[in-house]
């Protein structure tokens, strides 16, 4: 099957190079090349700040492998919905999951058009599933799922796994667990979340110093503690092992052993009942 067209208009907003996006940040500090050098200061302050960031970016991105997989492979999930999409860093979402189930539909949604425009070129599915690319703010679910390329890709008779990963900490309260619960409410039973929660809870004095150099960039961050992050999966069963920090979920032979004051990170995966 043919991938869905992912654009709904590609003009729409144009790319602002005078004030760095978290996207193209992420995508400097874990050594891509699709940011700007607005982007590439606020990166190289941000590590001035923490060293150990591009280690826990890199955990956070290693967590939605380990999760997708799962999803995939234990949990049968074939339909997957992806909030805050990001630049495309290989594996994406798709060549993980299409790996264990080819036939999976995956949706990208993001509203940046410097990764809108990346969507086309490199997410391409399996020739047995599909994938597309939804230009919508994560913040307004009903566009997103009003969107013909979520309609097309996604079957809201069959379970989908929500993938929020490394976004809830760029929304403030209470909109975050509205954002959630609107997200999660069209899914049907047996439907999952996986998410990571951005937290100081292990360094908080240099993870506290990143998040204001976001901030001073206009890009505020609320920073959770456990118990606040374990508060997004109220009403949802974990899966084991629950919630944890993102390098201790599940984590593959190999993996590269992490000090836990390196990774600002919690993360779970968890069943809609």
């Amino acid at each position: 099957m043919k991938d869905q067209d992912p654009y709904q208009d590609p003009h729409q907003t144009r790319i602002d190079t005078t004030r760095a996006h978290s996207a193209r940040v992420y995508d400097c500090i874990l050594g891509g090349k699709d940011h700007y050098q607005v982007d590439a200061d606020a990166a190289r302050a941000m590590c001035d700040q923490w060293p150990a960031l591009p280690v826990h970016m890199r955990a956070n991105r290693a967590f939605m492998h380990r999760a997708a997989r799962h999803l995939a492979r234990a949990e049968g999930i074939r339909q997957f919905l992806d909030i805050g999409t990001g630049l495309p860093t290989s594996p994406n979402l798709h060549e993980v999951v299409q790996r264990e189930r080819p036939d999976a539909g995956i949706v990208y949604v993001d509203n940046d058009p410097i990764v809108l425009a990346h969507a086309r070129a490199l997410l391409t599915s399996a020739p047995e599933g599909r994938t597309a690319y939804v230009d919508a703010d994560m913040r307004d679910p009903d566009a997103i799922i009003r969107s013909p390329g979520f309609g097309a890709v996604l079957d809201l008779d069959r379970p989908v796994a929500l993938m929020v990963i490394g976004m809830l900490h760029f929304i403030m309260p209470p909109d975050d667990h509205t954002l959630l619960a609107r997200l999660l409410a069209p899914l049907p039973p047996g439907s999952f979340l996986a998410a990571t929660i951005g937290t100081a809870d292990f360094a908080p004095d240099e993870v506290g110093r990143v998040a204001r150099e976001y901030e001073s960039r206009g890009m505020p961050m609320k920073l959770r503690t456990r118990a606040e992050a374990e508060a997004f999966f109220t009403g949802l069963d974990l899966v084991r092992p629950g919630l944890r920090q993102v390098h201790h979920w599940r984590p593959d032979p190999g993996d590269p052993v992490c000090d836990d004051r390196d990774i600002a990170m919690y993360g779970a995966v968890a069943r809609k009942p």
